[in-house]
């Protein structure tokens, strides 16, 4: 009874540390003597089961067959020796072909029947001896039995496997073991894409940075890495699973720090209010590394989106800010209105008017021209986000006439990188009748992760000009 118990305490062991349930165990051993057996005592045709009983460490074991018509046998024996006659019949041609003139056309053309014949054949369900039984052979064993029934015949296990049998049964164990973990560890990582999971840094190979998640290793790779960033081994990150899938190595598990999701689910996490579907984030165009901005509404009257998203003293927006490496980040009001939206967006410059062309979904934007540099943003950044988070292809323009070229949605913009916008400066084209509507907007401001409206360009120390709206929220 001790070694009985010995095999129970070894299998909870195993469970604990592969995180695997126990039937999964017992199948395992199963599979495993049913190899060993097969090595040393069966016979060719037998289709070898075990039930094994972990409790009293005995095992049972059987061959196994299903119960098929008589005829389906036949035909598959009728299909054997018609194969064996074309296989005669073709070698034969062959020899023939080969005393006279060989004929490179005629020999392709025998090839191509033979494998019609092969494809006709693979078409037909064929009698498999190993695993199957005829009703005539079935009832002779068991009594009334039909076809679709299961024959299980018992035969009489070994008092002892041999040493090479063993072997083999340990090296199905060690592989089935490993087979399972992998299966659970995918199942539990499938579940969690789109989420945010904790990680340590297990070293860097290259480009591509090895994460530790504690039962497996994820991968995250250039791509998914903010720019600039640095990624010490044992230090710990927020990531998020982009992905997983299923290799013949094991799960693969795509983790990112620069996917726009990221952000999403940080606010969900920090913002109570968005984690309980008061607030709702509507929009998020980001340059990780750089910039986010962000639109947000509610329903609720009582509710300031921003503020909320904000915090006291923008604590909430600094604890994201602090995950995702001090990158700045613009909270704005989302608008159903798409002139406003679009003011909102290219906060904090101090937008004049906007005209909308419906159909070709693009947007001109007046600002003064003090306000040009700041419309634009570095690098045309503060545009360029604006476009992605509203959907439209934005023009600036100011209101002595100089204009920079559009700026693309997220839409248009697919497969290309933030780096390809280029701005310049030409001379206003107007607008024909009918194609535009145009009214003059009042300016709401943006609230960045300074506590300060996002500022652009070479005056990212100075003050955006008043608002006619609600004040700006502090995020200090």
């Amino acid at each position: 009874m001790a070694k009985e118990n010995e095999i129970l305490q070894a299998a909870k062991q195993i469970c604990e540390e592969k995180h695997i349930s126990l039937e999964s165990v017992v199948e395992t051993i199963e599979a495993a003597l049913a190899v060993a057996y097969r090595k040393d005592f069966g016979e060719k045709n037998e289709n070898i089961k075990v039930d094994f009983d972990i409790s009293t460490g005995t095992s049972k074991v059987y061959d196994v067959k299903t119960v098929v018509s008589d005829e389906k046998a036949a035909l598959t024996e009728q299909l054997r020796e018609e194969r064996l006659a074309q296989e005669e019949a073709v070698q034969e041609a062959g020899k023939q072909q080969q005393k006279a003139a060989p004929d490179a056309e005629a020999q392709d053309k025998r090839k191509e029947a033979a494998a019609v014949g092969e494809g006709e054949e693979e078409k037909i369900e064929r009698f498999n001896p190993k695993t199957e039984i005829t009703v005539t052979d079935a009832q002779a064993l068991k009594k009334g039995a039909k076809e679709g029934d299961e024959i299980r015949t018992k035969l009489t296990p070994p008092a002892a496997y041999g040493r090479m049998a063993a072997q083999t049964a340990k090296q199905v164990i060690i592989q089935r073991l490993r087979e399972a973990e992998r299966e659970n560890i995918y199942k539990e990582f499938k579940e969690r894409e789109g989420e945010i999971i904790n990680g340590s840094v297990q070293r860097v190979e290259g480009r591509m940075v090895l994460i530790d998640l504690g039962q497996t290793t994820a991968l995250l790779p250039p791509p998914e890495q903010i720019p600039g960033e640095r990624y010490v081994p044992g230090q710990r990150y927020k990531f998020y699973v982009v992905g997983v899938n299923q290799t013949s190595k094991g799960p693969e598990i795509i983790l990112s720090r620069a996917h726009h999701d990221m952000v999403r689910k940080l606010f969900s996490v920090e913002v109570p209010e968005i984690g309980n579907n008061a607030v709702e984030i509507k929009a998020i165009a980001r340059e990780a590394g750089s910039r986010t901005k962000i639109a947000v509404t509610t329903s609720q009257l009582n509710i300031d989106p921003v503020g909320s998203c904000v915090g006291q003293r923008g604590s909430r927006v600094q604890t994201i800010i602090s995950e995702i490496g001090g990158e700045k980040i613009d909270i704005i009001e989302w608008d159903e209105d798409s002139v406003k939206f679009i003011t909102n967006a290219l906060s904090p410059a101090k937008v004049l008017s906007v005209s909308l062309n419906e159909e070709e979904k693009t947007a001109l934007v007046e600002v003064k021209e003090d306000q040009l540099s700041l419309a634009i943003g570095k690098a045309g950044q503060n545009v360029r986000l604006s476009a992605k988070l509203t959907g439209w292809r934005i023009d600036i323009v100011s209101d002595k006439g100089e204009k920079v070229t559009a700026h693309r949605s997220a839409s248009e913009r697919k497969g290309k990188t933030a780096a390809d916008a280029e701005t310049a400066v030409q001379p206003a084209e107007g607008q024909k009748a009918g194609e535009v509507k145009e009214q003059p907007v009042a300016e709401d401001a943006a609230t960045d992760a300074s506590g300060q409206p996002g500022t652009q360009g070479e005056s990212a120390e100075a003050k955006p000009p008043e608002t006619q709206g609600a004040p700006e929220k502090d995020t200090k």
